[in-house]
C-alpha cells in the first residue's frame, strides 16, 4: 500500500505535475556551489564536504533549486542529496523535495526562501558563510550575502574579486521568484481544472490537495471491490 512512482514526478498521483526547465549549467552551478548566493553555495560546500547540513539549510537550497530561484525539478535534487547526505533516507527524501517545492503534501507556494534574507535571520555576521567560503571571509557584513553590491575597492580590499574569484548570481532573485511564482500558479490551476488559480494580495489561498490519507483510503477500497 505505497504511492506509485513516490520518488519521480510522473505517475505520481499526490505530486502536481510542473513543467520544469532543464538547465544543465544551473544544476551543476548549485550543485557545486557556485550559484553566486553566499548563503546557498556555503550550504553546498559544507554538504560536499561533510555529508550533512541542517534541515533549514535543506529547506534553503531545495526551494532555491526549484520553485524559488532555477527552476529546476525537485528530483534532481532529489539525486544529489541521496548521493551526499549521510542521513539519506529514500522515502524521507523523496517527501521532503516534493514538499519544499510545493509539488505535494505542502500547497503554499507562495512562500519561498529568500536566498539572502533567510540566513540573515539567524547568522547576521555570515560566520557560516566564511567557514565554508573562506573566499569571502573578508568582506564587511553589509555586504557578506549579497559581495557583488560591493564597491570594487572593498572587493579588492577583501582580495576577492566577483565575477573572477568568486561567481556573479546565475539569476535575479526577485525577477525569478516573481516569474515562478506565476508558472506554479499555473501548474496548480491546470492540476485543478480551471485557467487561474484565485489569488488575493497578501492572503493567498490555500489549495486542499490530495492526502496521502485520501489515496491510500481509495487504493483499498478499490482493491477490497
Amino acid at each position: 500500500m505505497g504511492i506509485p512512482n513516490f520518488d519521480r514526478m510522473e505517475g505520481n498521483p499526490v505530486c502536481v505535475q510542473v513543467d520544469w526547465d532543464s538547465n544543465q549549467e544551473h544544476l551543476a552551478a548549485w550543485r557545486e556551489g557556485r550559484t553566486g548566493f553566499p548563503f546557498i553555495d556555503a550550504i553546498m560546500t559544507q554538504l560536499r564536504l561533510e555529508g550533512w547540513i541542517h534541515h533549514l539549510a535543506r529547506h534553503a537550497v531545495a526551494c532555491f533549486l526549484t520553485r524559488g530561484d532555477l527552476w529546476i525539478s525537485w528530483e534532481e535534487g532529489q539525486k544529489v542529496f541521496e548521493e551526499l547526505l549521510l542521513d539519506a533516507d529514500w522515502a524521507l527524501n523523496a517527501g521532503n523535495w516534493q514538499w519544499l517545492s510545493a509539488s505535494a503534501f505542502f500547497h503554499q507556494y507562495f512562500r519561498v526562501y529568500s536566498p539572502i534574507a533567510f540566513g540573515k535571520k539567524t547568522d547576521k555576521n555570515g560566520d557560516y558563510i566564511r567557514k565554508y567560503l573562506p573566499v569571502l571571509k573578508k568582506f564587511p557584513v553589509q555586504y557578506i550575502y549579497e559581495p557583488w553590491k560591493a564597491p570594487r575597492s572593498i572587493q579588492e580590499r577583501a582580495g576577492c574579486i566577483v565575477g573572477k574569484d568568486y561567481p556573479r548570481p546565475i539569476v535575479e532573485h526577485d525577477t525569478a521568484s516573481k516569474k515562478n511564482l506565476q508558472r506554479m500558479k499555473l501548474a496548480y490551476a491546470r492540476r485543478s481544472g480551471t485557467s487561474e488559480e484565485p489569488e488575493s494580495k497578501g492572503k493567498a489561498q490555500k489549495r486542499k490537495g490530495v492526502s496521502v490519507a485520501e489515496l491510500l483510503t481509495k487504493k483499498k477500497k478499490k482493491n477490497s471491490d
